[in-house]
């Protein structure tokens, strides 16, 4: 018997859109309408732009939240290091097809036979057969054999190569350190602005995310990037480190075969909805809108495919950041989701994955929030938190109505901006049981979630205020007399 389709929330959708900030969408007046359109949360791209420019943009979101009198999430998106050839005789070079081409430490411009690589920790580190991606995979470069001084390969695809071109290394994982001098100058700044989520690139192994942490200052959520082949063999234990995650499909479909990243996305929300964290789909999502006003049919199928793998958000990047029709994409992407989640099969596809509750009376209630919402006609599920946590727990469960998550917390209300079905809204702190009712009803009239005659799961943890108490479940009607009220 399929369940039925979900009630709506004020957005009419659960799953969250993540928009990058860009020259086509840094204004004040686009903000507010990408805002208005659909966008839940912003993403800074730190490998571009001035700091006194990102700083603009996020007093500009900031604004938007007192406007609109809703939290607003910010990522920023650290760049990572980059690994580059140097440069050529005449700024480039072609490789033929099948050539030999050497990537060698000699600072001398190129040639078609050879180029400086300054970066002497892959010198001794590739072997025969592994490979070398230039130019977005452009390029590829079988390596034949390998010393302190000098890596020979053959060209399996050739083409023009020109000055400081990108290098993958799919097949080895290369030590160096996910943060670079800039990385940490940027990650400074962006914990100075408050800035509520941290995107870190270049992810091979949970170590990497330790001195980012570190650096963070117990501030703000820490996003991992699975961008590296390498990153998915230690894929559980990188999720354990992180807050959330994001399947960075860009360089993921450089460094592994185009066939293999689908499966592999599918895999990757899996294991990052199983420990119950926010997890982002991301890249080329709608890549033509960058130039055209419609998508095509093949990327509204990829944006649908991920709502319906249970994603928590879904991304805009250049579409946003630099397209000509930055604001149509959010309003494109806004129906896809809320055509999606109203199917009536959607619920059954998106639980098609198992989250069995772990054995804690936190996860017990949460689950008991999805089966009451499937039994009883409610609107929606109040859930009190100061962490965000218990938030994050009930969205794990994905149940058929929306979460309203009243919090204490301004910036636990802005980091859930990424998480499924959670609409938060920073309150006053409760103080009793019939606080917590009350107070329930009333945000939950105010804020689209019910009306006179509907009941509400009012989830909590007694004695409030204290973090991990979640102990509580308590089915509400609401009455007329709640309309009259608007404290709080």
């Amino acid at each position: 018997m399929a369940i039925s389709a979900p009630k709506l929330d004020p957005r009419g959708r659960k799953v969250k859109i993540l928009a990058t900030v860009g020259p086509a969408s840094r204004s004040p007046e686009m903000l507010a309408r990408l805002f208005k359109a659909g966008v839940d949360a912003f993403r800074v791209n730190m490998s571009h732009g001035e700091h006194a420019d990102h700083a603009q943009t996020i007093e500009t979101i900031r604004a938007l939240e007192k406007k609109f009198m809703r939290p607003i999430a910010i990522l920023a998106d650290l760049q990572g290091p980059k690994l580059r050839v140097g440069k050529f005789k005449d700024g480039q070079a072609v490789i033929r097809h099948s050539g030999h081409f050497t990537l060698d430490r000699n600072p001398e411009p190129g040639d078609e036979t050879r180029v400086e690589l300054p970066h002497p920790e892959l010198f001794g580190l590739l072997t025969k057969g592994q490979r070398l991606l230039i130019n977005d995979g452009k390029i590829r470069l079988k390596v034949i054999s390998a010393d302190e001084n000098a890596i020979h390969c053959s060209a399996e695809v050739g083409g023009v190569i020109s000055d400081r071109k990108g290098v993958n290394v799919p097949d080895a994982e290369v030590p160096i350190p996910a943060l670079t001098d800039k990385d940490r100058r940027d990650l400074a700044f962006a914990v100075a602005q408050g800035v509520d989520w941290i995107g870190l690139s270049f992810v091979q192994r949970p170590e990497d995310l330790a001195e980012a942490r570190r650096l963070m200052g117990g501030y703000g959520a820490l996003c991992a990037k699975i961008e590296k082949p390498m990153a998915v063999r230690r894929l559980d234990e990188i999720i354990d480190m992180s807050d959330g995650i994001m399947v960075a499909r860009g360089d993921l479909g450089v460094e592994l075969e185009p066939q293999e990243v689908p499966p592999l996305q599918k895999k990757i929300v899996n294991a990052t909805r199983l420990k119950g964290k926010p997890v982002i789909v991301a890249t080329q999502m709608l890549e033509s809108m960058i130039e055209s006003p419609a998508p095509t049919r093949a990327e509204v199928s990829d944006v649908a495919n991920a709502v319906y793998d249970g994603a928590d958000c879904v991304m805009l990047s250049a579409e946003t950041a630099a397209g000509d029709w930055p604001e149509e994409a959010v309003t494109i992407m806004h129906r896809i989701a809320r055509q999606v989640e109203t199917d009536e099969s959607y619920l059954e596809r998106v639980r098609f994955l198992d989250t069995p509750p772990d054995a804690t009376t936190a996860d017990a209630l949460a689950h008991a929030c999805m089966t009451v919402a499937d039994t009883v006609p409610v609107s929606a599920i109040t859930v009190f938190t100061g962490s965000g946590s218990t938030a994050r727990r009930v969205a794990r469960e994905r149940p058929s109505v929306p979460m309203l998550v009243l919090t204490p917390s301004m910036k636990t209300a802005r980091r859930l901006g990424l998480l499924w079905g959670a609409h938060a809204v920073a309150t006053k702190d409760i103080g009793s049981f019939e606080e917590m009712i009350a107070k329930g009803k009333r945000m939950a009239l105010r804020h689209g979630f019910g009306q006179a005659g509907s009941k509400l799961i009012a989830l909590a943890g007694v004695p409030f205020g204290t973090p991990g108490s979640t102990n509580l479940l308590h089915v509400v009607p609401v009455s007329g007399d709640e309309l009259e009220k608007h404290g709080g």
